[in-house]
């Protein structure tokens, strides 16, 4: 019992030198703002409660510089900037912004957002009534933005092919 222990020190301890890259490159040519004007009262949400994992800029705590938590963070943040990040959000084909933007104002509207393990520790990202609707509003007038100006099946994501039992 003795060397399992000393072994899974001596891991823990070299595991500390070992980090994965960081989310810093601050890289905002492609943000959402360069298509639809941003309201200083939704960048104040956003920067609180959805930046640090949905853009290319987090803001590191203190202990993300000790592993494993580093690993399981770096992680966390790769996993929510491949589900929407604003600061690549022009990038994206009309048919995904649009998805995009509906599954953002499901997902708050449903409290699934942001994710209860962010908002244990961060207390301030947890959004009130009028943070969240100041947030789906801004999201549902872009939407009804799209939705005016792009034909119908342009909003469709290309590329999906159903499954045989699933309904089309």
């Amino acid at each position: 019992m003795k060397k399992i222990f000393i072994g899974l020190l001596i891991v823990l301890v070299a595991i500390q030198f070992i980090h994965p890259s960081k989310n810093l490159s601050g890289d905002t040519q492609k943000d959402i703002s360069t298509l639809y004007p941003m309201p200083d009262s939704v960048q104040v949400i956003v920067n609180k409660a959805c930046a640090d994992c949905h853009s290319n800029k987090t803001n590191y705590p203190w202990y993300s510089k000790i592993q494993p938590v580093d690993f399981w963070l770096e992680n966390h943040v790769k996993d929510g900037k491949r589900h929407f990040n604003f600061n690549e959000f022009a990038s994206y084909r009309i048919g995904k912004q649009n998805k995009k933007l509906e599954e953002c104002i499901e997902q708050i509207k449903e409290g699934e957002m942001p994710l209860s393990s962010y908002t244990l520790i961060h207390k301030e990202a947890i959004l009130t009534e009028a943070e969240k609707n100041i947030l789906t509003n801004w999201y549902q007038k872009i939407v009804d933005t799209i939705h005016a100006n792009y034909p119908a099946d342009s909003l469709k994501l290309k590329g999906r092919n159903p499954k045989p039992n699933e309904a089309k």
